[in-house]
């Protein structure tokens, strides 16, 4: 078809809404301001950050980093003929041609309520590569040892 899509969510940290930070409705189409479409060239990596204000006008700074990865097409095409016999037609049966690839956009987005454009930035980089180079590390961990951190209390043991 035209090549326009719909965006999903395929997998978000945590799961589950917490009370005081719900996800964002409607992230899919804020990833994609100008709609979820397939191109014929793998473009370069985006990155952006845009503030998303609540009913309580409270900020959430919402980091997005998109990356495009070939899809499959959906059916061959065939040359269209002119002509007569049988051999033409085997002819043209055997010239089925396959689309040029195409790439789909793909969005990691972190959303916070702190303002770090550059922390975002790396890691989401971070997890653009680990998924890229197929590096045999749960994405589960790592998302889990970039969110967490230890502080030591003034004064006492580390």
């Amino acid at each position: 078809g035209s090549g326009d899509g719909q965006g999903q969510i395929l997998q978000r940290f945590p799961e589950k809404d917490w009370e005081d930070n719900p996800f964002p409705q409607g992230i899919e189409l804020f990833c994609q301001p100008s709609g979820w479409q397939l191109f014929p060239e793998r473009n370069p990596p985006t990155f952006f950050v845009a503030v998303l204000t609540d009913i309580n006008s409270e900020r959430h700074y919402c980091a997005c980093f998109t990356f495009w990865e070939a899809v499959e097409s959906p059916q061959p095409q065939s040359h269209a003929r002119n002509g007569e016999g049988e051999q033409e037609e085997e002819e043209e049966a055997s010239s089925l041609v396959q689309p040029a690839q195409l790439f789909a956009p793909k969005s990691l987005v972190l959303v916070s309520r702190l303002d770090h454009a550059e922390v975002f930035r790396n890691s989401l980089g971070l997890i653009y590569t680990i998924y890229v180079d197929g590096l045999s590390v749960s994405l589960e961990n790592v998302i889990g040892n970039l969110l967490t951190c230890t502080i030591p209390i003034t004064g006492g043991a580390q």
